[in-house]
Parts: structure tokens; C-alpha cells; sequence
């Protein structure tokens, strides 16, 4: 992991994103960035454009292999059985 990079609080608690983060990701002017704080962590991300976008095709290895029309139709019945119980 390479070395942290500091910035300064300005007194409009306002922070400029080192030149080395905009380059890896990609950051331009006027892009927006999501704020989260997780166990005394300050998170910047990249806000995606398209949330839909963004999450397509994610986990895909998870159903390699898989007949999904099976698997729906098998999950379909397990909820129509449990309706008639």
C-alpha cells in the first residue's frame, strides 16, 4: 500500500483530493463524491452516474454453472407451498 498522502482542513472545512486519488479513480471537476463514516473513518467514493450501472453484473460468478430458470422455478414452488401451509 503506498504511503498516506495529508491534507489540510481549509477554515471552510473544505479538503482538496491529492492529485495521486484523482488520478486513480478517476475524479474530474464537478464529480461527485459519496461521504461515509465507518469505525472513525472518513470515506470518500466516487458517486456512479447509474446505481443500475454500476451493480450490473456483480457477483456473476455465483451463478456460473446454475440453471437459473430451475432455481426460479424451484424457489417459486417452495413459496407456493408455503402459502398453502
Amino acid at each position: 500500500m503506498p504511503e498516506p498522502v495529508s491534507v489540510k482542513v481549509s477554515s471552510r472545512h473544505q479538503i482538496s483530493v491529492p492529485r495521486i486519488a484523482r488520478e486513480r479513480l478517476n475524479i474530474q471537476s464537478g464529480d461527485r463524491l459519496l461521504v461515509d463514516i465507518q469505525d472513525g473513518l472518513l470515506i470518500l467514493l466516487p458517486q456512479p452516474e447509474s446505481y443500475a450501472t454500476r451493480l450490473a453484473g456483480l457477483h456473476r460468478e455465483v451463478w456460473e454453472g446454475v440453471d437459473t430458470t430451475a432455481y426460479l422455478k424451484e424457489e417459486r414452488d417452495a413459496w407456493d407451498s408455503s402459502a398453502d401451509s
